[in-house]
Formats: structure tokens, C-alpha cells, sequence
């Protein structure tokens, strides 16, 4: 029995999609027919027509509504807003459609120039002016540089963090601080699980770094999986947990894996990242070397497995161990609580107890191995700690490599802590938690990605993963090295970067969020070089004559005392061009003043040749 067809009027639409259309109606009728026949022989010859009419309409219907879905996508976006051209601040949007996932939320440290600046934050205006399709924060472990500025993000893009056991802790301690705790929702998540974010699925998948609980993310999305490394290195031999998930890495590559964002930090070396567990045996040498001496080691507070072999080398040479510094005891506290570092029942002792113990028997564990102005091996080296105090004899670990940019603040401390008597170690203390261009090789060998989008470094870092992704067989033209702000579109058949959005950082100063731009950072580096000259004076209402000064105030610029025939013309310079407005009539209190800084900058500069920041100040009575 021929069945009655049904038509429909559909928008004006492309070549391909009309092709779609006619092969979902085929689908349909053959559909139908099944239908038909297994209706007939239950029921009635009419009402098994109605109903194989209704199954045309709604298969249909279901069909044209997946295709002009399908028309209408714009494709993937994968949107660094930091991350790319210096270490820190990492934060990418993956965008489909209406869903929106944010891949970790960190902050980074301020360069030379950046006077004051405690720290810096990606510019999130992107998620805000698209909130109803973010979806979520996505973490991937516990460093500041990923997670620093979530508290700062969150009360401008609220929406629900997913992370790791540790990561999340440690997250949850800074929303304590900020008293967000209530507003934020936050789920843990454990290795092979996945979470479903609108449209996009995220598989977290276990990895090794220098910290516990550190995952990479399998992102499956409509248009293809995107594999996110997250900061990683292969360690055989971890401290703490099992070794990284190749075999699920490797399926995954198996079944396709449209691009691979990997990490770049360590792709300039040649080689294997060595084992965390390396480090216990120098520990336990240097331990073994000065049997006599109080010790110091000074670390990331986040690397919770080197604390560990710290206290393990304390308990084996009979130390007891001082947790010194807030981030470190924070950190430690939480993973003691969560299991990720055991501690043997009173080995810790508080730093007010270091005095009944005699330096052999003491080993303190400390912040500052990046030189940190306001961190306690700084004011250890500087004096100014208030309980503990540097001696001769003293060893001093530094078990970490200075950060790009840290360099010389980690010498000054080094050289302070020498000249203080103390022997500083330095040397085979550290193993990078990043992974060298033989394990950068070995993901690309498992995965197999289409595209490369190497992140996390600097550009020179970048470069250098870009060839290593070449020479493993992806194209050239499907390497991407992208810049803060880039959209990258992937569609079918074709990636490419579409637009630009703001992706510059936020300055925090203090409590201030924003209110620190260029031109307040480039008025504190002129103040910084040259200083300041303050000119005030009064001048009567109405006249305009000069009842009081002019008298010139000098901060940073010379020692008014010792130069006091340089300040007496430059109150003459000052009087002249107030003349020389008064004798014009000038009224503007801003013409005033800007004849006034242009004629003293002009003298000083011939006197000098500095340039000093003035401020005229003009009071009337």
C-alpha cells in the first residue's frame, strides 16, 4: 500500500543541505514501510496509516531541525585569553555554539616595570559579555598560575568550578579568603570521569606535575575531540599516585583527535624530564653531609610531593620539621587532611619550639625560592624575620629553578643569605614538573591530532613545540601559534584565526582590581627615575596677584639642603613665567600651570639633565 507523502516548506537554504534533506526523506519512507508492515498486523489498515503518516512527519521534522542546527553552527572556537607569550595568567574559552568552557583561571607575576603590582589577571571581558553561555571553570591542578585568579574571575563570571580532589581544596581555601565559598557551586571530579557542559563532554584523564591531582582533559566536542595536556611531565616513579594514563591517552588518540593543545615550557630541552623521586636521594645526601647544622630548604608551597621527601629525609636523619610561611602551611594542612602527604605523628613542631631543639635536630621547611620580596626566606635573608634569624653555619636548599624574571631577585637572596655565613645549595635540588621534547614527542606519537596549538611558554618556547609537532608528522599549515586573544575557528574542513578579542591583563594593586593602567604605570616609573618637584603658590582672587610663594618642593629628585642655588633660580624661573602670564592677562589657572612646567622643565633639564615630574599647584584666597 503506497503511503500518502507530506510536504513542507523550508527556508531558502545551501546545495548541501537540500541533499540532506532529500536522503533524510528516503530514510523516512523506508522507515515508514517497516512501520507499516509491523502496524498491519496488529491493528487497522486506517489507523496504521495515521500512524506511519505521523512517524514521516516527526522523523522529519527531527532530521531538518539537526541539519539547520548544523547550517547555523559557526564552528569551534578555541580562545587563549592568556597563557601565551610569558609563563602564567593561563586561561582558555572553548566555544561551540551556545556553550562556553574555561579551561583553568590563573594570574601571573608582575615584570620589572610594573611597579607596585602585586599580581595580574586575565581580562575576562569575552565571558562577560557572553555569560549565558559559559557554562563553567574546568582546572587542571592546583598552581597559581591556573587557578590564582579564580576568586578575583568568579564575582564577575559566576559560574561552577570542576576539579580534582587537591585542586579544588586548595581552590576552596582561597574562596574562604574572599568569602565566596557560599556563592561558588564546585564539584570534584576523579580520573575517567566526565562531566557534560552543554553541548561539550570533559574527560579528565591522570597525569604527573609538581603537584598532586594534576589532570589532562579529553574535550569532546560536535566537531571533534580536543586534547588539553594541562602542564605535565611522564614520571615512571612519582612520589605520590600512579604514573600518567597512556594507555587511556592512546585510546583516545585511536578513535581521532581533532587538536592537541600541549605544553610548551620545557620544549626548548632535549631529553626526558627526570623523576620527582630524584630529588629525595640529593635530600638525603645533603642530609646525611651536614649532620651538624640546622638546614633550610625553600620551596614552591604547591609541590606537595618535595615537601614530602623533605619530611622523609627528617624523619630518616631524626629532624624535627617547622613549616614556616602562610601559603606553605595552607597547602600543607590541606593535603595532610586529604591524604596526599603523610606525616608521622610529632615530627612537625611550631617555630615557637625551634628554641628547645639544638640545630641538629631542626630542619625548617620555608617560602621564597623565587626571592619574593614578602616571602620568609627574603626576610630570613634580610633580617627582618621576627623569629627566625640566619647564622653562620646554617645550610640554606633551594629546591627550585628561578621562574623567567625571577633571576635576580633569587641572586640577591642567594648573596644575602652568603654574606650572612650561610652555605647555600642550589645545584641538582630540583626536577622540572614540565615535559622535555622526547615526552612532548610521545604525546603527539599516541594522540595523532590533526592541529597543534602549543601553549604555556613564552613565544621562543612555542616556536621551538611547533617544529617538534612538525617534525611528528602534523602539517605546517595546521600548527597554530596563536596570541592572547586570538579566535581560532575549526570547521570541517579548514582552521583558521577569525577575530580578535580583548585579552590584555588586569593589574591588581593591593585591594584595587583595574584602577592601575599604563598611565599610572609609566607616572610611577618617571616618578621612579627623575622624582618630583611640587610648586605652590597663591594667588589673591579676583588680581591675581601672587600673595604667597612660588615655593618648590623637591621628593626624589636632590637633596634640597645641598643644592640650594639650584632651588633659588628655579623659584625664579617660576616667578618669571608667572610674570609673563600676568603681564598677558592670563586668567587660565591650565595655561598658568602648563607655562609654569614647561619653563622650569626647560631649566632643569639644562642644569641637569633630568626630567622630573612637575606638579604646579595654584591656591587662591
Amino acid at each position: 500500500m503506497k503511503v500518502k507523502e507530506t510536504t513542507a516548506v523550508f527556508y531558502e537554504r545551501s546545495p548541501d543541505v537540500s541533499r540532506r534533506l532529500r536522503n533524510t526523506a528516503v530514510t523516512a519512507k523506508v522507515s515508514t514501510g517497516r512501520k507499516r508492515s509491523i502496524d498491519t498486523n496488529g491493528g487497522s489498515e486506517a489507523g496504521s496509516k495515521e500512524k506511519t503518516a505521523n512517524a514521516v512527519r516527526t522523523h522529519r521534522k527531527r532530521q531538518v531541525k539537526e541539519i539547520v542546527n548544523n547550517e547555523k553552527s559557526q564552528g569551534l572556537k578555541i580562545i587563549p585569553l592568556g597563557g601565551l607569550e610569558k609563563i602564567g595568567m593561563n586561561i582558555t574559552a572553548i566555544e561551540y555554539d551556545d556553550t562556553i568552557v574555561v579551561i583553568d583561571c590563573g594570574l601571573s607575576f608582575p615584570e620589572d616595570e610594573m611597579l607596585g603590582i602585586d599580581f595580574i589577571i586575565p581580562d575576562v571581558t569575552y565571558l562577560k559579555d557572553n555569560i549565558d553561555k559559559v557554562k563553567g571553570f574546568v582546572i587542571t591542578h592546583g598552581h597559581e598560575d591556573h587557578i590564582g585568579a579564580l576568586p578575583y574571575i568568579l564575582k564577575e563570571v559566576n559560574v561552577p568550578v570542576y576539579a580534582t580532589k587537591l585542586t579544588l581544596a586548595i581552590i576552596e581555601s582561597k574562596l574562604k579568603e574572599h568569602d565566596l565559598i557560599k556563592g561558588t557551586k564546585r564539584k570534584v571530579v576523579k580520573y575517567g570521569q566526565s562531566i557534560n557542559l552543554g553541548c561539550i563532554r570533559i574527560e579528565f584523564i591522570r597525569t604527573n606535575h609538581s603537584i598532586a591531582d594534576s589532570a589532562a582533559l579529553a574535550i569532546y566536542t560536535p566537531a571533534g575531540v580536543i586534547f588539553h595536556t594541562g602542564d605535565f611531565k611522564i614520571d615512571f616513579t612519582p612520589v605520590f599516585g600512579t604514573p600518567i594514563d597512556l594507555q587511556r591517552i592512546g585510546e583516545i588518540g585511536k578513535k581521532g583527535v581533532l587538536a592537541l593543545m600541549c605544553d610548551s615550557t620545557n620544549a626548548e630541552r632535549p631529553g626526558y624530564t627526570m623523576s620527582e623521586k630524584t630529588v629525595g636521594k640529593t635530600f638525603d645526601s645533603i642530609f646525611a653531609d651536614h649532620s651538624k647544622q640546622r638546614i633550610i630548604v625553600a620551596t614552591f608551597a604547591s609541590n606537595v610531593d618535595r615537601v614530602q621527601q623533605i619530611i622523609n629525609s627528617a624523619v630518616k636523619y631524626g629532624r624535627k620539621v617547622v613549616i614556616e610561611g602562610r601559603s606553605m602551611v595552607n597547602i600543607v594542612t590541606t593535603a595532610s587532611e586529604l591524604g596526599y602527604i603523610n606525616i608521622p605523628d610529632n615530627i612537625l613542631i611550631d617555630i615557637e619550639q625551634m628554641k628547645n631543639y639544638t640545630d641538629d635536630q631542626i630542619v625548617l621547611i620555608t617560602t621564597g625560592s623565587q626571592g619574593e620580596t614578602m616571602a620568609a626566606l627574603s626576610r630570613m635573608a634580610a633580617s627582618i624575620h621576627k623569629k627566625v634569624f640566619i647564622k653562620p653555619g646554617d645550610v640554606v636548599i633551594l629546591s627550585s629553578t628561578p621562574i623567567p624574571g625571577n633571576e635576580k631577585s633569587v641572586s640577591r637572596v642567594i648573596n644575602e643569605l652568603s654574606m650572612k655565613g650561610a652555605k647555600v645549595i642550589y645545584q641538582d635540588t630540583h626536577v622540572s614538573g614540565h615535559a622535555c621534547q622526547e615526552e612532548i614527542k610521545l604525546i603527539y606519537a599516541l594522540t595523532k591530532p590533526k592541529y597543534a596549538i602549543p601553549v604555556h611558554g613564552e613565544y621562543r618556547h612555542l616556536i621551538r613545540h611547533a617544529e617538534i609537532a612538525e617534525l611528528m608528522g602534523v602539517p605546517k599549515e595546521n600548527i597554530f601559534l596563536l596570541e592572547s586573544g586570538d579566535v581560532l575557528t575549526i570547521t570541517e574542513d579548514k582552521a583558521e584565526v577569525t577575530d580578535k578579542v580583548t585579552a590584555e591583563g588586569i593589574l591588581v594593586d593591593g585591594l584595587g582590581v583595574g584602577d592601575v593602567g599604563n598611565i599610572v604605570l609609566r607616572d610611577r616609573q618617571l616618578l621612579s627615575e627623575n622624582g618630583l618637584i611640587i610648586v605652590v603658590m597663591t594667588l589673591e582672587r579676583g588680581s591675581n596677584q601672587v600673595v604667597a610663594g612660588p615655593d618648590i618642593v623637591s621628593r626624589g629628585f636632590v637633596y634640597v639642603r645641598e643644592s640650594e642655588n639650584l632651588i633659588e633660580e628655579a623659584r625664579d624661573v617660576v616667578e618669571k613665567a608667572l610674570d609673563k602670564c600676568l603681564s598677558k592677562s592670563t586668567t587660565d589657572w591650565n595655561k598658568m600651570k602648563t607655562e609654569i612646567k614647561d619653563s622650569l622643565s626647560d631649566y632643569i633639564w639644562k642644569k641637569t639633565k633630568r626630567t622630573p615630574m612637575i606638579l604646579p599647584i595654584i591656591m587662591e584666597v
